[in-house]
């Protein structure tokens, strides 16, 4: 737990028991679930909706009076998929803002990458600042997966041999976390500048709009790797389509030059007297006949260009 006092820029550290609420004083606190009861209480705060919203793993903002409480998840870009979640619920109130976390390190991590950069703590940019920080790394990951599209891409004009199927699998549903992500991001964004209980100064607004372009930005940047990624699909699809088109192009010529030479066995596999049976040239006869009926073939599926 990390509480801090803050008057007239002067930041300092304190504990439960110096907690004093007054209009002069601003508070920062970074807090974990197991101590957040605590706190809540030395505030005066209600503890029952905070409480409530850190157990509900969504993303949102939620207005109530005299404060606003925004959930936000912070994605693990090395495992998407990972069941382990960096939850972060901020509670804005008038001269209070606490951060709420499962583990204090990785908000305390953000803040002090947010301090080196010089960000002043008053018009609560603080807030806007932490939500820059939380996507800083966003268009690394999305220029990755792009990367990936490419060289799938690549790899269907050279033929080279990839599981073409688990990979686009595997990139859409990348894709529909960032995409689902940014949408819940960008209600959160639309939530805070309604700004209802005018908690939020026009400079930090002011942050909070031109980051909402990012975020929207990012957003369509996914759709369209969304559509680049069904593209390919489509084009792995018709490179099967055509790879299986001409296989059964050969079998289909091998099937039409055997089938003369079928009726010919069937011919003389008759159980009947035929007159050839007793030419002395019989025998050669249709072997000649034979080749000559698959050269003819040959020749004619070449010119007509079947094969």
């Amino acid at each position: 737990m990390y509480l801090y006092n803050i008057t007239q820029e002067k930041i300092r550290p304190i504990g439960l028991e110096d907690i004093i609420p007054s209009d002069q004083s601003h508070f920062y606190g970074f807090i974990s679930y197991e101590e957040s009861e605590a706190v809540l209480q030395a505030f005066g705060l209600n503890n029952k909706i905070i409480l409530d919203s850190i157990k509900n793993k969504l993303m949102k903002y939620e207005n109530y009076e005299g404060f606003d409480l925004i959930c936000i998840n912070i994605l693990d870009h090395e495992s998407l998929f990972s069941s382990q979640e960096n939850k972060i619920c901020i509670y804005v109130g008038k001269n209070i803002k606490l951060f709420f976390c499962s583990n204090v390190s990785v908000i305390i991590k953000l803040m002090y990458s947010i301090g080196e950069e010089g960000v002043s703590i008053e018009y609560n940019r603080l807030i806007s600042a932490f939500f820059e920080k939380v996507t800083i790394e966003d268009p690394v990951a999305l220029e990755k997966i792009e990367n990936e599209i490419y060289a799938l891409e690549d790899g269907l004009i050279s033929s080279k041999k990839i599981n073409y199927v688990n990979k686009i699998i595997s990139l859409r549903k990348k894709l529909m976390v960032f995409k689902q992500y940014y949408e819940q991001l960008l209600n959160i964004l639309d939530g805070l500048q309604e700004n209802e209980n005018n908690l939020l100064s026009n400079r930090s607004l002011r942050h909070f709009k031109i980051f909402s372009g990012k975020v929207e930005r990012l957003y369509h940047s996914v759709l369209h790797m969304r559509d680049y990624v069904t593209q390919v699909r489509e084009a792995y699809q018709a490179q099967v389509d055509i790879n299986l088109n001409t296989t059964m192009k050969i079998f289909t010529v091998i099937t039409a030059i055997f089938l003369p030479l079928t009726l010919i066995v069937g011919w003389y596999g008759m159980n009947f007297q035929i007159p050839e049976f007793h030419w002395a040239f019989g025998y050669p006869m249709v072997i000649i006949l034979s080749i000559a009926v698959v050269v003819f073939c040959l020749i004619y599926f070449k010119k007509h260009n079947w094969f």
